[in-house]
């Protein structure tokens, strides 16, 4: 059973902007693990898609959950890549569901969706 959906669409410029600013952005939203890999990516424009990507998936997460933002943290939430390299999001309190998470971009755009599953295990 589907128990949320959300996106989220956000401009890489103004992301962008923030970080020619500094960092700021990025220790906001970003858990400590992804701030590993933020700070390992080799270019400035692949750590604009990072952080853009994984603020879109946050707030995304956060619109299917109907929470918001704000009752949850953007480090309650983390989007670490899989062997594959395929992101994983994972939050407390959503151990027993399975999450489904897509993130893109384009040239001026990252975008982001979640599909909340509840385990059926769970309901049954």
């Amino acid at each position: 059973m589907i128990k949320g959906i959300g996106i989220d669409l956000i401009e890489l410029d103004r992301i962008a902007e923030s970080l020619h600013k500094g960092d700021r952005l990025a220790k906001r939203v970003l858990t400590d693990k992804e701030l590993d890999i933020f700070y390992s990516l080799p270019t400035d424009t692949r750590r604009v898609e990072f952080l853009a990507g994984r603020f879109a998936a946050k707030e995304a997460f956060a619109k299917a959950t109907g929470a918001g933002i704000g009752k949850l943290s953007f480090h309650d939430m983390e989007v670490l890549p899989q062997q594959s390299g395929a992101p994983s999001f994972h939050a407390p309190g959503y151990s027993h569901d399975k999450i489904f998470i897509s993130i893109t971009h384009s040239r001026d755009y990252a975008a982001a969706q979640i599909v909340i599953e509840a385990d059926n295990d769970m309901h049954n």
